[in-house]
């Protein structure tokens, strides 16, 4: 199972990236990978507990710090793509 959590990780990370090929705006491209890259990356860290379950409290950390930093950089990007002048308006 953690082999194929792993696995299944890198076809996320995988898919994110060759979503930056399509022809739709920078910040959808931006949305996508870091979707793909969070999930993914969560599915690596679940294969990893699996196979060194001794290491529970630093994976589960791992696990929230990707949650919370990847959530928080989505919001900086839409601000820092959005238009400021209809904001401050």
């Amino acid at each position: 199972m953690s082999n194929f959590l792993i696995i299944f990780g890198l076809i996320f990370w995988l898919y994110g990236t060759f979503y930056l090929l399509s022809k739709r705006s920078p910040v959808y491209k931006l949305h996508g990978l870091s979707i793909s890259d969070t999930l993914g990356s969560m599915a690596i860290v679940v294969g990893l507990l699996w196979k060194i379950p001794k290491e529970w409290p630093l994976l589960i950390l791992a696990i929230i710090s990707l949650a919370i930093w990847n959530t928080m950089l989505g919001y900086v990007f839409a601000y820092c793509s959005s238009d400021r002048q209809n904001i401050n308006e």
